[in-house]
């Protein structure tokens, strides 16, 4: 049986319609015991997302940003956010919003560029379904700023670390950032884990 055999939708209520749309849905959902039972969810719609984690093997070294999150501000965390290059997917190919994603924010024209997978980080409540990446960079890649786009509110400051470092930056609390976490992790597990036991 799939999911949509186990749903019926009964109401679907559009409580803002801002830049973001935040919805009310009323449905019954087939419990396992085959029972239905109405329930009530609050879903916040931001679009799908894109991120990347650029990598330099032969320096061990790995591009973040940093820059100011009202959000995360809002829930206490009083420092800027250090984070992979990401933005909204907004109705253009996964690959090529990374790609103008990454020349905006950091200023590197990558070359193949790798999808490693897929991921809702808060299915609770928010739909977005983010399309994570890794590409190797090199200097010469290098075409601009970056800075990301003023009109936009960005104000973002381009950090090239250690993979070390900033692979130790989640144990010490300094990257909290969901994406990137999950970026930093695969790296260690598929590109710089390989090569220190090769």
């Amino acid at each position: 049986m799939s999911v949509k055999d186990r749903i019926r939708v009964k109401n679907i209520q559009l409580l803002s319609d801002g830049k973001y749309k935040l919805r009310k849905t009323t449905f019954d959902w087939r419990r396992s015991s085959g029972d239905w039972q109405t329930q009530h969810r609050e879903t916040f719609d931001r679009g799908d997302g894109v991120a990347i984690l650029p990598y330099n093997l032969a320096q061990r070294t790995v591009l973040l940003i940093r820059q100011f999150r009202y959000p995360t501000y809002a829930n206490g965390y009083d420092d800027l956010l250090v984070e992979v290059p990401a933005g909204s997917l907004d109705n253009a190919e996964p690959e090529a919003r990374v790609r103008s994603e990454t020349e905006e924010e950091i200023g590197y024209r990558l070359g193949p560029i790798q999808k490693v997978f897929e991921a809702f980080t808060s299915p609770g409540a928010v739909t977005e379904k983010l399309y994570l990446f890794v590409a190797g960079y090199q200097p010469d890649m290098k075409i601009g700023n970056g800075g990301g786009l003023a009109h936009e509110g960005e104000d973002i400051e381009t950090l090239e670390l250690p993979f070390t470092d900033a692979f130790a930056m989640i144990a010490d609390g300094r990257i909290v950032d969901a994406k990137t976490i999950m970026l930093l992790q695969y790296a260690a597990l598929n590109i710089f884990g390989q090569q220190s036991a090769g």
